[in-house]
């Protein structure tokens, strides 16, 4: 994985991460919670989004920070 897509459509209020190449994409699965898990041929999720996200009239879209956490040492 390169690099984390995260997309906001503020008209579908959906919010969508792909973790891996969209075009990987073989088979959407839905989960009980508003969250559609996208996977590839392998059955790896490689996405997934977010329904009925609304982050207020106006906002542009969510703040992103990212955050690496170190490993433990064994």
């Amino acid at each position: 994985m390169d690099k984390v897509r995260i997309y906001y459509d503020a008209f579908a209020r959906t919010l969508t991460v792909w973790l891996d190449e969209p075009t990987k994409e073989d088979v959407c699965e839905e989960a009980d919670d508003d969250t559609v898990f996208m996977k590839d041929a392998a059955g790896r999720i490689i996405g997934f989004e977010k329904l009925n996200v609304d982050f207020g009239p106006d906002a542009a879209g969510p703040a992103v920070e990212l955050v690496n956490v170190a490993v433990p040492s064994r």
